[in-house]
């Protein structure tokens, strides 16, 4: 439990299955609709093409990563039903992750270090937030890292020794929760302490 270790200053927190409730398969299964390819095929276009990486770390605009998705899955829709299909892995932020945020936030410096992009961005702050009259993620945070303005990412040593340097944070008094093995990993290399977040309620009691 965080609270026993008094060495730990400061948490690092992962968005997507992390505080944000997020279904990758959901996307993939929009595309799938959108297109007409068969799911297991998109999947593989899916993590197999670098450009989704590249707009993650701002290489794309959004209008060139709406036209490699069109090209990729080869349809011809407008640009409101090409985001309604990549934001539908966002599925919501519960309530009680927000309060809980605001609770550590009065204990701990608290900082968001996310993989994500600017369609996902405006989408959080201007359609899930507002379902729990909430009006920015930031609000929740003393500092928030997104790889899209960074031009960086995770599991990359260089976009953790950028949130340490910057926030002159001890990696010792570091925790980082992410729901993914590999950028746990990425952390743990650089000497901040981490937890493999496996489940979407696990921080609830992490923190109990």
């Amino acid at each position: 439990m965080v609270q026993a270790d008094r060495s730990i200053k400061n948490l690092i927190f992962d968005l997507g299955g992390v505080i944000l409730d997020l279904s990758v398969d959901t996307t993939l299964q929009s595309f799938a609709q959108l297109s007409g390819i068969e799911k297991n095929t998109v999947r593989h276009l899916f993590v197999s093409s670098p450009e989704f990486e590249s707009y993650e770390k701002g290489e794309l605009s959004d209008a060139d990563f709406r036209q490699f998705v069109k090209t990729l899955f080869a349809v011809q829709a407008p640009d409101d039903e090409l985001d309604a299909c990549w934001n539908a892995m966002l599925l919501h932020i519960p309530k009680k992750k927000l309060q809980l945020l605001e609770i550590l936030k009065t204990k701990y410096n608290v900082y968001l270090l996310s993989n994500t992009n600017n369609i996902h961005v405006h989408y959080i702050n201007n359609t899930l937030l507002p379902r729990v009259q909430c009006d920015s993620l930031d609000d929740f945070f003393h500092r928030s890292y997104y790889s899209h303005r960074m031009k960086k990412r995770k599991p990359d040593a260089e976009i953790f020794q950028h949130v340490l340097d910057e926030g002159n944070l001890v990696p010792e008094e570091t925790l980082f929760l992410d729901d993914n093995k590999a950028n746990v990993e990425g952390a743990q290399r650089l000497g901040i302490r981490a937890v493999h977040v496996v489940s979407p309620d696990m921080i609830y009691d992490y923190f109990s």
